[in-house]
């Protein structure tokens, strides 16, 4: 009897735990079994393995082969073990040194040819295996760019199971990432196309200097979606962490592009209002997949034609926006995905939507209707509403307006004042600030609060909408370089949560 070992990455959600395959190879009728709770696509990979093997000129054993995958007890999901499985036999026969497997953690899938595929989740799993002090992680080579972005362990690009097997066995190469990402620039419009709009312009910057989120509405064609767009060209780069989390959970979403490996702008991700609570929020069918929430994290979420939505859509937005964070339970465990993301809500004021409100032809209570589907608990987790009009005579005018890269100075401006003041608890925005810091250790002056006070008695404000309101204040006093809100400002914040929806 020969045993043979050889290790690969279980990824569930954004995390990732070791797995070590085993392979013993017996006497019997020649057949192979799989153990340690395989899914349909790793069951299949039985007959992918066995081929790719004899077809990469390597010898299949003739006696019965058992593979375990432990923990016996985690749930194996997906084809990314096949490259290891391969190897672990291979290592059972003795068809391979175990100096280097030892050290090495294998991922990949493989084509009947013994061609190394790409698979999801390339970038956490390497950053587990980094974590759990291994020296080597062998990726299919498509991958070896993405993989490359994790410093601390040797990462080799595997172009077919042949190559894999000659490097093991010191008779050849595979190829190292060469540190080189391409540039990548933002793809957002300017600010300066959009023409008008004041009001809302200076709403889109405050959103981006704090972190809030924003309702527009309005008329079609009047510019929501053009200014939504251009949020993302507001935002500062991400830094390197940051730039790693989002870059991970697109990897495991499969839309991770190969040109630009590395996410290093604010995405921005608009569904279409037919979307469901699924591909918002994540899940699926066996692993549960990241939602639009997840792939717009640390960046800009917009939901263009909100009011068309599903209510059960809309209400599930909830929970992210108020911790940050989705969790998807499963049977056999929870998926966690990170969704600190900036919404930006869009609807037309009715169902007609004409464009001029003098012509709707809805009854009050359609248009009542129309927009009562963002129900109130949402609603009090939005920011800023702003009511958007037609502009008369400014879509011709001559008169340039402020470039994105002007406006971008000023929210530079503003977030390095913030992260300055929240520095030592680790908050990054004034949006990211809980209420009980607000309201305790930075409160504000009584004077400057009164207007909220004032709001919290004649119940027009829920005690959320308070703190979300302190919050916008400290944003718009960042913005003009002030220390402390005034009542200016708190006035200001307070405006902008009493308009829009009407």
């Amino acid at each position: 009897m020969a045993l043979g070992r050889a290790h690969s990455v279980a990824v569930t959600g954004v995390d990732g735990q070791l797995v070590e395959i085993e392979a013993d190879i017996g006497q019997g009728l020649p057949s192979v079994h799989l153990v340690g709770l395989p899914d349909t696509a790793l069951s299949e990979s039985r007959d992918r393995v066995r081929s790719a093997v004899a077809n990469s000129g390597e010898k299949w054993p003739d006696g019965r082969v058992i593979l375990a995958l432990s923990p016996a007890t985690l749930p194996k999901i997906g084809s990314v073990y096949d490259l290891a499985l391969a190897i672990s036999v291979l290592d059972a026969a003795g068809a391979v040194p175990s100096e280097r497997l030892a050290k090495t953690v294998l991922l990949g899938e493989l084509a009947l040819d013994g061609r190394v595929r790409r698979v999801r989740g390339i970038l956490p799993a390497v950053i587990t295996a980094r974590n759990a002090g291994w020296s080597s992680v062998v990726v299919p080579e498509c991958a070896l760019a993405e993989a490359g972005l994790v410093e601390g362990v040797e990462v080799f690009g595997a172009a077919s199971l042949r190559a894999v097997v000659a490097w093991l066995r010191g008779e050849g190469t595979l190829p190292e990432p060469n540190g080189e990402l391409p540039d990548t620039a933002r793809s957002c419009g300017d600010l300066s196309e959009v023409v008008g709009q004041e009001e809302a312009r200076w709403a889109l910057e405050v959103a981006a200097a704090g972190g809030h989120h924003l309702l527009l509405t309005g008329p079609p064609g009047i510019g929501k979606t053009m200014l939504a767009q251009r949020l993302p060209g507001l935002l500062p780069p991400l830094s390197e962490a940051e730039a790693l989390e989002v870059t991970a959970i697109h990897s495991v979403a499969g839309a991770l592009s190969g040109e630009h490996p590395l996410i290093t702008e604010p995405p921005f991700v608009a569904p279409h209002h037919s979307t469901s609570a699924t591909a918002m929020i994540g899940g699926g069918s066996g692993s549960a997949r990241p939602g639009a929430v997840s792939r717009a994290h640390r960046g800009v979420l917009f939901l263009d034609e909100c009011a068309e939505i599903g209510g059960k859509v809309l209400e599930a937005l909830r929970t992210p926006l108020e911790e940050g964070e989705v969790r998807i339970a499963r049977r056999d465990g929870v998926a966690r995905y990170p969704a600190r993301f900036q919404l930006v809500l869009a609807a037309n004021p009715c169902p007609c939507a004409p464009a001029r409100d003098v012509d709707c032809i809805c009854a009050p209570l359609a248009r009542r209707r129309y927009l009562g589907k963002l129900s109130g608990p949402l609603m009090d987790r939005i920011d800023i509403w702003v009511q958007m009009h037609g502009q008369s005579g400014a879509t011709f005018s001559a008169d340039a307006a402020e470039s994105s890269a002007v406006v971008r100075e000023r929210v530079a401006a503003a977030r390095k004042a913030a992260l300055h003041r929240w520095r030592e608890d680790g908050w990054l925005t004034n949006a990211e600030v809980p209420g009980h810091a607000l309201r305790q250790r930075f409160r504000l002056p009584r004077e400057s609060v009164a207007p909220v006070e004032a709001a919290l008695r004649t119940g027009r404000m829920s005690a959320r909408g308070a703190d979300r309101a302190i919050r916008v204040a400290w944003t718009v006093c960042d913005l003009r370089g002030a220390d402390v809100p005034s009542t200016q400002d708190v006035m200001l914040a307070l405006n902008f949560r009493q308009r829009g929806v009407q």
